[in-house]
């Protein structure tokens, strides 16, 4: 069976924490480990394999906390690399056609939580008897409380217990009224009619893409030929070659590590989620309801149920049930008169908001995309590339510095900029620099100076990690200002 992981969105509802570049499911907020890391964790325990879908900017995150893992394969692992996000039809559907038509998968998300997983395990068994017979297969949360930020799924009232039961209607995000309604309904009838859709699914890729080609074949039909011109692979015919020779009793082709989908191909998919393109008009799904101890941590209010504080030093006064984070180890929050908020502060923004309002937050971020803050949406003052960090010390007219961290036996793209120049002192490591056809290595409390329009590259040759300190002076400091040359990861964008 292969877990079919989504990496997809930028959390935003967990701004100021999450960013786009470094979205709430890689940010490690359980006892150092990200709902990603979990996830992985999780679902390796009843699946043999793994298949990311992620953007670009998000592979290396997931990549790096993949190996963070001493005990985990890597090798078990493919990634998907989306250029443009579509949801989560297309997602699915690219992964599946890597796919035998017959293989069992699992999709989750990457960003929820489950504390019951010995039920958990209990309820993937029944989802698995389902998906053997050719089902659809979604997971129903039963509600304990009536949520208006889910969609509900209706499922067909049964005498009988059984294995699953057949769903009768999805329902979108309810009213408060409508919300509590459900939950009476559930408890009069003494059943569990109306369920949490969870986003976690069941079904073999055959069935699946079946099921969206008849109910979404423009969907299916631009996701194929976007798969068919995957970059970097020979995906489709590694494909074809698996499933004739498992066919033949013959031994499988292995999956590729990566796909990479061309932009235009991705951009030329339907924009649609599998509830829309499939789950809603299929004949053949179940739901098997499903008391795992889930969340989807997708608000603050959520987020303060499964952690008391996060990483704050707290000093109360006539203050209670209120939830703390900042991500300086060294500051202090002191509150005076405080009761039911929520108070998040980071390097670059402070949010305090009403517990039981924090939904709210979206509407925070909408107001900042039209505003000249709107870049504090996309990364916080410290950047995570495949080489290491950066950490932005000061940004001012004129210049900026910045703390980088390389990684060993990692080293940065050779580039030039075109507005700043540049000067490096090492703090600490060993650093190896090219400026232009010069190679030499700087010591702690060594430095150097590059001009603009010079080409350069920055290496860590060493075991240990290398830090330096960075000043850019110029007339333009943005991280955009750079012509990558030459790159070990094979990026496109900035970094």
């Amino acid at each position: 069976m292969t877990n079919i992981i989504l990496c997809g969105g930028s959390g935003t509802r967990l701004w100021p924490i999450s960013r786009t570049l470094m979205p709430k499911q890689f940010v490690k907020l359980f006892n150092n480990k990200s709902l990603f890391q979990l996830t992985v964790e999780r679902n390796s325990k009843v699946c043999d394999k793994n298949f990311i879908v992620s953007n670009a900017e998000q592979y290396f995150l997931a990549l790096d906390q993949l190996e963070e893992n001493s005990t985990f394969n890597i090798k078990n692992s493919t990634f998907l690399l989306e250029p443009v996000g579509r949801n989560t039809a297309p997602a699915i559907a690219l992964a599946c056609m890597a796919l035998n038509p017959d293989e069992i998968v699992l999709v989750t998300p990457s960003d929820h939580l489950i504390k019951n997983e010995e039920e958990y395990q209990k309820v993937i068994q029944k989802a698995k008897e389902l998906a053997l017979k050719d089902n659809l297969v979604t997971f129903g949360i039963k509600p304990t409380f009536p949520e208006t930020g889910f969609g509900y799924i209706e499922a067909e009232a049964s005498s009988v217990k059984c294995v699953g039961l057949s769903v009768k209607k999805f329902h979108e995000k309810p009213s408060f009224d409508v919300a509590q309604n459900y939950l009476t309904t559930n408890y009069e009838l003494q059943t569990t009619r109306y369920l949490w859709n969870s986003g976690m699914f069941m079904f073999k890729a055959g069935v699946f893409l079946e099921e969206l080609q008849k109910y979404s074949p423009e969907i299916y039909e631009t996701s194929r030929l976007a798969f068919e011109n995957a970059i970097g692979t020979d995906a489709f015919s590694k494909r074809v070659q698996s499933t004739r020779a498992s066919e033949k009793g013959e031994t499988k082709v292995s999956l590729p590590n990566m796909i990479r989908i061309k932009h235009i191909d991705m951009a030329n998919i339907p924009e649609d989620s599998i509830d829309y393109a499939v789950m809603e008009k299929s004949t053949k799904v179940k739901v098997v309801p499903s008391d795992i101890d889930w969340s989807d941590v997708g608000s603050f209010d959520a987020l303060s149920d499964e952690c008391e504080v996060l990483s704050a030093k707290c000093y109360e006064e006539n203050s209670q049930n209120n939830f703390y984070y900042t991500d300086n180890d060294k500051k202090i929050i002191a509150t005076i008169g405080l009761e039911d908020y929520i108070v998040i502060d980071t390097s670059d923004a402070l949010l305090i908001a009403k517990k039981g309002e924090t939904q709210k937050v979206k509407n925070i971020v909408d107001k900042l995309k039209l505003s000249t803050s709107r870049l504090s949406l996309t990364t916080h003052n410290t950047g995570h590339r495949p080489w290491g960090t950066y950490t932005v010390l000061e940004d001012s007219m004129g210049y900026k510095i910045k703390k980088i961290i390389v990684k060993p036996s990692k080293r940065l793209s050779l580039q030039k900029h075109l507005h700043r120049n540049e000067h490096w002192v090492v703090v600490s490591g060993e650093a190896t620099v090219t400026i232009e056809d010069r190679v030499f290595l700087l010591q702690e409390n060594e430095s150097t100076y590059i001009k603009a329009g010079q080409i350069h590259r920055l290496s860590n040759d060493t075991n240990q990690p290398l830090c330096i300190i960075e000043v850019q002076v110029g007339s333009y400091t943005g991280e955009d200002d750079i012509i990558r040359l030459e790159d070990d990861f094979q990026r496109d964008s900035n970094g």
